[in-house]
Order: structure tokens, then sequence, then C-alpha cells
């Protein structure tokens, strides 16, 4: 079982180093290397997910660097969009399809983290520019930026629910282009803020469906605190300018190889 904490320290480092999201790491790892259903993967990570954000997002309350209005209205509209979509799994029940789906998601939402990964200081320099209104966005936009804000956190609940990807770079992606005028420390805690509770509630829908893995999430823990302490120490020494598009273009092999193989399974089984 000592092979999966030393999965979570690899996964923390390279999460630390880049501040790219665990789970387009952490889950494919179980599914590729490990062999999980892609169901008990995601199980798995999201609660993974939830205990090694719980931390940040008690650092980041202190220093008060959580937008916790942006926190409520996303939140209110991922936490019940992960509860129905629990419900959903429940009801139809983990047939050959539905993994095929969750498989699918996943890929999907692997791929845009990557582009967005790439794309994230291109979107940052255009949103600070200071020919908008006071909130840093078009007035127009920023009448509907709370209810952008919901409906965002909706989509959010279902994909991560039905994939464990989301939470992190497009969940931050989503508030750089929304609340432009947050520094970067605050756009990070109000992502990792929302992250947890959506996480958890997740995580313990999975859990109910029996598709988490209570051992395996331990030792994964116990490798990821350390490693998420050295990949922070360390990527204040290493350029940034490779690190991320190095890890983008792995997590596009990653996501386009796993959506072209079950694909054709899936073409395969019909």
């Amino acid at each position: 079982m000592l092979v999966f904490s030393m999965a979570g320290l690899v996964v923390g480092l390279a999460v630390g180093l880049t501040g790219v999201g665990g789970g387009s790491l952490m889950t494919p790892l179980l599914i590729l290397v490990f062999g999980f259903a892609p169901s008990a993967a995601i199980g798995t990570d999201l609660l993974y997910a939830a205990g090694t954000k719980g931390f940040g997002t008690w650092l980041h309350g202190r220093q008060q660097t959580v937008h916790w209005r942006a926190v409520i209205l996303m939140a209110s509209g991922s936490l019940p969009s992960a509860l129905l979509t629990i419900a959903w799994l429940h009801f139809v029940g983990l047939h050959p399809w539905v993994e095929h789906l969750m498989t699918v998601t996943l890929c999907v939402a692997i791929i845009a983290t990557a582009i967005l990964t790439l794309l994230r200081k291109r979107l940052s320099a255009h949103m600070t520019t200071d020919n908008l209104h006071d909130s840093g966005l078009p007035e127009g936009l920023w009448r509907w930026r709370s209810v952008i804000t919901v409906v965002g956190g909706i989509v959010l609940g279902v994909l991560v629910t039905l994939s464990s990807v989301g939470a992190g770079v497009l969940g931050t992606t989503m508030l750089l282009l929304l609340y432009p005028r947050l520094s970067a420390i605050r756009i990070v805690g109000t992502d990792i803020a929302h992250a947890v509770p959506l996480t958890l509630v997740a995580g313990i829908g999975h859990l109910s469906l029996g598709t988490t893995n209570l051992p395996v999430l331990g030792f994964l823990l116990l490798g990821s605190v350390p490693g998420i302490y050295l990949g922070t120490r360390l990527g204040i020494r290493l350029p940034d300018v490779w690190l991320r598009p190095i890890l983008s273009v792995l997590l596009l092999v990653i996501g386009a190889g796993m959506l072209f193989d079950s694909v054709r399974s899936l073409v395969g089984a019909g």
C-alpha cells in the first residue's frame, strides 16, 4: 500500500510546483497505473481533494484572502447540482455506459484544464486592463456577474461529481474572468474555499455509492501532504515558464489518449 503514498507524494509535488489541481493528475493515475474503475478513482480522488484543500482553506481564511460572497454564489449552484448528480447516479446505477460517461467527462475536463493552464497568464493580462467598469468587467457583464457565477457553479458541480476534475483550474479561470480585480492570492483562496465543500459533498455522495476506497485514500493523503510542501518550496526556485507547458502537454496526451481508448471501446462494444 506504500506505493499509493508514493503516488500521493508525486501528485502533491506536482501540485505544489505548478498549482494545477490534483484531480487532473490523481484520477488518471489511479485508472491507468493502478487499474481502478473510473467511478472508484473519481470517488476516492474527491475525498482526497477535500482533505488536501481543507488545510489550505483554513490558512487562506486566517489571511483574509477569500472572497466569501463569490464562494457562496458558486456553492449555491455547485452543491445542489452535485447532490442532483449523485441522486441521478443512484437512480441509474453504475452501468458500463455510466462508467464510459465518467471517463469521457474526465477526459474532456483534463483537456480543458491543460489548455487553460497554458492560457492562464494571457487571460490574466487581458482581464487586468483599466478600460472597463470599476469591477474590471464590461458594464453589461458586471450586471449579470452574480447570476453567471451561480450558473458556473452549477456546471462545476456536475463536472466535478462526474470526473473529480474542474474545481481547481476551471474554477480559478472562471473567477479570473468574472472577478478580474481580485488579487492572485484571493483568486486562489476563493477557489480553494469553494472546492472543499464541493469535493466533500460529491465525495460523500460517491461514498454512498460504494465507489470510494478508504484505505487507499489514507495512504494517498499520507504522501500528498509532504509532497505539496516540498513542491511549494521548490516552486519558488524553479522557472514557471517551462513547468506549466510541460505539465499541460502531459495532461493533453493523457486526456486525448484516454478519450480515444474510451470511444474506441464504446464503438467496439456497440
